[in-house]
């Protein structure tokens, strides 16, 4: 059964132990060993838009069986277009342009900028 109530794992004193005991020094975070700031430049397609988009529509229904969300990650996956796709790295390579031409300065008005 999946559960319908999530908790926030990184304040979890378990999860953090894990952490702490397997990841040690690999640990990619905003303040970890690996300092790895949240809306990277670094980041990819994947990492801003379609693992939030793959996860709204997989959980949609509220799986309740790991065999049904098996079959919804399948589902979703399935169903991207490759025209969103082109779309998506449109809209990234458009920002990294953005950032060249600003110079790395900061700009909020990235987030909106499409």
């Amino acid at each position: 059964m999946v559960p319908t109530r999530r908790r926030n794992m990184s304040h979890s004193s378990c999860h953090n132990r894990f952490i702490e005991r397997h990841v040690c020094d690999r640990l990619i975070s905003r303040f970890g060993p690996v300092n790895w700031p949240p809306r990277s430049c670094d980041l990819t397609p994947l990492d801003y838009f379609l693992w939030g988009y793959v996860k709204s529509l997989v959980n949609a229904d509220k799986p309740q069986t790991l065999d049904h969300l098996e079959d919804n990650i399948r589902r979703v996956i399935v169903d991207i277009q490759p025209e969103m796709l082109e779309k998506v790295i449109e809209i990234w390579t458009s920002r990294l342009d953005y950032i060249r031409a600003s110079r790395g300065s900061h700009m909020p008005e990235i987030i909106f900028k499409v």
